[in-house]
């Protein structure tokens, strides 16, 4: 997956473990729910975290949604779940994995 790095200006709040904003895991690093998008720690800032790669997430059975029991993280457009240590992102007829 590509994730962009575009940074998120004038950004003076630190995330961190106890900042309050849920924290998300994504790769090699978290990203922190914060005013509707994610950010995320990148030399001395904070980017906008974003992925370009729409990779389906194969066989998945579990429909998300209010009261499913995963995390819900405000995604732009739309909202995404925390499942199984990433996020599940509505696309068509199935989810994605960012």
């Amino acid at each position: 997956m590509t994730t962009t790095h575009a940074e998120h200006p004038q950004h003076t709040h630190v995330h961190g473990p106890t900042c309050g904003h849920v924290a998300v895991p994504h790769e090699d690093h978290v990203d922190y729910v914060h005013d509707g998008h994610l950010h995320r720690e990148h030399e001395g800032h904070f980017d906008e975290c974003e992925t370009s790669a729409h990779v389906e997430h194969t066989a998945h059975t579990h429909e998300h949604g209010p009261g499913c029991g995963h995390v819900s993280v405000p995604h732009g457009d739309h909202v995404d779940y925390i499942h199984d240590g990433h996020r599940h992102a509505p696309h068509a007829d199935h989810y994605d994995d960012h």
